[in-house]
């Protein structure tokens, strides 16, 4: 059986553009064009499909996904690994929900209380649910480092990535205690906290300079990557911005 690229487009969601541009980048290429030059699609087309649209949920770029499918053997085990990732990624969901929900409780308790904040926020599920994969993605005009970090991401297990989390997390939280006793972000203690941190990133895949300086400029710029650091400490991100463009300067140019 075979549906035309308007029924296709219908029952995915996906516009017709969008698949003949899948199909001029070699992604979905029809099963067949008809003599009126209709495109069609069968049922193995609509599996890859199916794949693509998984693969793009999980935020890789088309590049990517294009690498993927090409180098899967089995579509079984292929379709197995997508559903285990679409599984952690719902429950990347359920747990920044559940952060959110107790930001909000906590706010709300202490304007009821009078009560300040306190200035840097310990408390390690502060940032339960944010994923670098996810969080790299701002990061534009670098496409080869994204990549290697979801490429990464993707071969972690659910308990590996959580101790990447709780890792990262608590880089942020010393950094912030060495802002906090008024050290310079040049300074040596702040720079060897900046090394871990380049460390971590490494494991992906080592940054050039111009990578690094730009996921500092990404600290303060991205309302999103802002919003966290500030949440730990007010002018973390500014000090993040700081230290990293220091470490750039001394160990990476």
């Amino acid at each position: 059986m075979a549906w035309p690229i308007a029924e296709v487009a219908r029952m995915s969601g996906v516009t017709a553009r969008t698949l003949r541009h899948y199909a001029d980048i070699g992604l979905l290429v029809p099963a067949w064009i008809g003599a009126n030059g209709h495109r069609y699609y069968e049922e193995r087309q609509l599996l890859r499909l199916q794949q693509v649209l998984v693969l793009r949920t999980l935020g890789l770029g088309l590049p990517e996904i294009g690498r993927i499918l090409a180098a899967q053997v089995d579509e079984v085990e292929a379709l197995r690994g997508h559903h285990h990732h679409l599984l952690a990624e719902r429950d990347r969901l359920d747990a920044l929900a559940g952060t959110v929900a107790r930001t909000i409780t906590e706010l709300e308790q202490s304007r009821k209380d009078g009560t300040e904040m306190i200035t840097i926020s310990r408390p390690e599920n502060l940032f339960e649910g944010f994923r670098p994969a996810q969080c790299m993605k701002v990061l534009h005009g670098f496409p080869e480092l994204v990549g290697a970090v979801e490429r990464h991401a993707l071969a972690l297990s659910r308990a590996e990535l959580e101790a990447e989390e709780r890792e990262r997390t608590a880089q942020m939280v010393r950094l912030a205690e060495l802002m906090a006793t008024g050290l310079p972000a040049a300074a040596d203690a702040v720079q060897a906290e900046i090394a871990a941190q380049y460390r971590t990133l490494a494991q992906s895949r080592a940054a050039t300079a111009e990578e690094y300086r730009a996921i500092g400029r990404c600290c303060v710029e991205n309302e999103h990557w802002r919003a966290v650091y500030e949440s730990i400490a007010p002018g973390l991100a500014e000090y993040q911005r700081d230290a990293i463009e220091a470490y750039a300067a001394t160990r990476l140019s």
